[in-house]
């Protein structure tokens, strides 16, 4: 079934795993039964390729280093073998003790993966808990105190919780750092390495990035014994079912533009929409709102609660659009997502194949649309540059700019330079209208405009400082403000 050909380099040696089967089912993997009931309600019969090599590794309590794109089927390729060890190894469980942690860098992975293992273990009797931050702890400690199977955690409160002895690491015996290097982007090695420590040495690890930088390779180095390296597709390769294209637009245009898209569209129907800026994804959800097309934004400004909403209305259909910042650009697996709009290009030409790795997942089809003003050029040509492929240029649109298109290139640290700047500037505008009347008004934290502030505070709006009633906001482009969410003002 599988070729493994060892290298021979220095230890932990790599073993890479090359496919001779693509045929393989589920039930060819030595599953237990109560999983492949559970597999056969998902409505899945064949695993994708990362689930094809891993399983049977993992099955063998090997080490694994797997290297593959979002929207392969990850937690799969760990949940499915690590119940099934719990199935066949049946303890007592200690108190405040975990047989088996995962650990991953948001909130939203952290849930999602915590539901996978409720999905395929629903016919079998495990314990799990999942613990992040952003919200109360107790009753995150209530679930853990009599001790579980499986604990899904986020780094920061992991250690929260250790610190304050709600949590013991001694018995572990199945380790999991999920999404290594967005770890790495989100500044949280150092505290992934800190309860690294605090593992006992005999256990067996599972390590997924999607991409390997030196940062990476040395931490896997560190914690893996002679691991089998599982790599599905070239690092930051895009998925070939998604239908690419970029359309350039003058900067004060795109929000024309991406109106007209909907106006004329009608296949727009389970859409996210990428920002650089939190204020800027407020912005353009409550311009969309007002414009009959339900939208909630998400962000790391909103609690907890809030983004588990969002994503929860974008996903039974309440809501047609997300509107988001690289929050959700990996991990986050909602169904049949039909559009990526890059309304902002990120500067990291990385994050834009993560962002359209939202659509076209699990054998879908998807389209993804890259809005590009003259300031973008140079990420574009960044993008293309990694992604080995010129993106379809869509000139069709009436808002189409031909001095976009055009402009000349500038280095991508000055465009950074110049757009990042001009970010700036609008997060720490404050209008300066009427007077200070000590009530705090739209700008800063003493009075100003009494008017809420477009997309802006969590201040609630006030009355006005002679108590009279104020007409609607509206954007200078013309569009009214959304109302649906005044708690955010």
């Amino acid at each position: 079934m599988f070729e493994v050909a060892c290298l021979g380099i220095a230890r932990p040696a790599i073993y890479f795993v090359h496919m001779t089967n693509s045929n393989i089912l589920f039930t060819d993997l030595n599953l237990e039964p109560a999983l492949l009931k559970a597999i056969e309600e998902t409505g899945y019969t064949k695993p994708t390729p990362i689930q094809e090599q891993s399983i049977p590794h993992v099955l063998l309590g090997k080490d694994i280093l797997g290297a593959a794109q979002t929207g392969t089927g990850k937690t799969a390729a760990f949940a499915l073998p690590i119940l099934n060890h719990i199935i066949k190894n049946k303890v007592r469980l200690t108190p405040k003790h975990t047989r088996v942690l995962v650990i991953s860098p948001t909130r939203e992975l952290t849930v999602q993966i915590h539901d996978s293992f409720k999905t395929y273990g629903k016919f079998t009797q495990f314990k799990s808990a999942v613990v992040f931050g952003g919200v109360g702890q107790e009753q995150q400690v209530r679930a853990l105190s009599q001790g579980v199977d499986v604990l899904v955690a986020t780094p920061g409160r992991l250690l929260d919780l250790i610190q304050q002895r709600h949590i013991v690491l001694t018995g572990l015996e199945i380790f999991v750092l999920d999404e290594a290097d967005r770890m790495l982007d989100m500044g949280f090695l150092p505290d992934v390495r800190k309860v690294v420590k605090l593992l006992p040495p005999k256990r067996q690890n599972l390590f997924f990035s999607a991409t390997m930088p030196s940062e990476i390779r040395g931490l896997a180095d560190s914690l893996l014994t002679d691991p089998v390296h599982v790599k599905v597709t070239p690092v930051a390769s895009t998925v070939d079912k998604i239908q690419q294209s970029v359309m350039f637009v003058d900067k004060a245009r795109k929000k024309d533009l991406l109106l007209d898209l909907f106006r004329t569209n009608k296949s727009l129907k389970k859409v996210i929409i990428f920002t650089r800026t939190k204020h800027g994804a407020n912005r353009l959800a409550e311009t969309l709102a007002k414009n009959t097309i339900p939208s909630q934004a998400i962000h790391g400004n909103k609690s907890q609660n809030a983004r588990q909403q969002a994503l929860e209305n974008l996903r039974t259909g309440r809501n047609q659009v997300l509107v988001a910042t690289d929050i959700v650009a990996r991990g986050i697996d909602i169904d049949e997502i039909s559009h990526v709009i890059n309304y902002e290009l990120p500067n990291d030409p990385e994050s834009y194949v993560h962002r359209i790795g939202r659509t076209a997942r699990a054998g879908h089809s998807g389209i993804a649309i890259s809005f590009c003003d003259h300031e973008e050029k140079s990420y574009l040509r960044d993008i293309e540059k990694l992604i080995k492929i010129e993106i379809t240029r869509n000139r069709e649109s009436t808002f189409h700019s031909d001095s976009a298109e055009n402009a000349r290139l500038m280095s991508t640290g000055k465009a950074k330079a110049m757009i990042e700047g001009r970010d700036n500037s609008r997060r720490n505008f404050r209008p300066k209208f009427g007077k200070k009347t000590g009530h705090g008004g739209g700008g800063g934290n003493g009075g100003g405009n009494s008017k809420p502030r477009f997309g802006g505070d969590n201040r609630k709006p006030n009355q006005g400082a002679q108590g009279q009633q104020q007409a609607p906001a509206r954007h200078k482009s013309g569009f009214k403000t959304s109302n649906i969410q005044k708690t955010d003002w």
